[in-house]
């Protein structure tokens, strides 16, 4: 069973300055994410960042401008720094803050790092210029990238002593993650294509007429792309619906959280499903507004209690 970690040791100046520089670098680069973390205690918000930040340093190597070889030995440097962090080799007094923060927080929650590793394992999947052919072939690329960082969010949550299903728990948050990648894929399709990437499956694109890809504000010609896309919303809908089983085995503020950031993502969803074509002319997202009141609902437990009695229900 995962354990729970509600408090911290007493943290060192050092290792205070490195999570207040993961938290920084949270706050300005995800704000998705960022509205979910703070509904957490103190000691797991840090936590959150510290994974959030070494993540980010990951997929910006991936996403940047440098050449392919060099993304691939920054990202074996990355794959290196990882195994100093799991072998407690990075000192609070480290140059590297994200290193130190990662390192305090592994010490105090069950972290799988090697979660980390298969994100590493999907980025490099990117500079390699993988497609995939069916959806059984992106979900491996997915759960590297965002199934992953749900397994290893989970062992900063924990899990509630006594909750009905808890060795489920890893499933539902990676199939979480897979639900909020997909939304991702639908989200970014036209940026992902002008950077000369696409994820969605071949034969999805093939079944709907969109083979030709999506270089343009406007889909290609003859094909279904509404279509598409809502095929395409279905399996993401399913995916969270078995995901936020995950809800009524985590605390009520870890359960706010989840709760807060799929909440956004499935928002997102149904913007995307009311206009397909809009993710074709820029990036769909969400007011302030609109991601405080999905925080607020989730503080609520709102999403975890429908969750429960949907489940009970089952049961029954």
């Amino acid at each position: 069973m995962i354990g729970t970690v509600e408090s911290q040791a007493s943290a060192s100046a050092p290792v205070l300055a490195a999570y207040s520089y993961c938290e920084t670098v949270t706050g300005q680069q995800a704000r998705n994410f960022a509205y979910g973390i703070r509904l957490l205690p103190t000691p797991k918000r840090r936590a959150m960042s510290a994974l959030y930040a070494f993540s980010r340093r990951v997929d910006d190597i991936g996403d940047g401008p440098l050449p392919d070889d060099v993304k691939v030995t920054r990202l074996e440097d990355t794959r290196a720094l990882l195994t100093r962090i799991r072998e407690g080799e990075v000192e609070d007094d480290d140059t590297d803050p994200v290193a130190v923060a990662l390192s305090h927080a592994a010490t105090h929650f069950p972290i799988p790092l090697g979660g980390l590793d298969e994100l590493i394992d999907g980025v490099q999947m990117d500079l390699r210029g993988e497609t995939y052919e069916t959806w059984d072939d992106l979900k491996v690329y997915c759960r590297c990238v965002a199934g992953a960082i749900g397994r290893l969010s989970l062992g900063v949550f924990g899990t509630e002593p006594g909750a009905r299903g808890v060795e489920r728990a890893p499933e539902y948050a990676d199939t979480l993650g897979l639900a909020l990648q997909l939304t991702n894929i639908l989200r970014d399709v036209r940026e992902d294509a002008e950077n000369g990437r696409t994820y969605l499956p071949a034969d999805d694109l093939a079944k709907f007429g969109c083979s030709d890809g999506f270089a343009g504000p406007t889909p290609p010609q003859g094909s279904d792309f509404a279509g598409l896309v809502h095929f395409e919303v279905r399996r993401a809908r399913a995916l969270f619906a078995e995901g936020y089983r995950l809800l009524p085995l985590l605390d009520r503020r870890s359960g706010a959280c989840v709760a807060a950031m799929a909440g956004i993502y499935r928002r997102l969803l149904d913007r995307i499903e009311r206009d397909p074509e809009a993710v074709l002319r820029g990036r769909v997202s969400l007011p302030g507004r609109e991601k405080a009141y999905v925080a607020v609902r989730g503080l609520s437990g709102l999403d975890t209690r429908h969750v429960a009695r949907r489940t009970v229900g089952r049961r029954a």
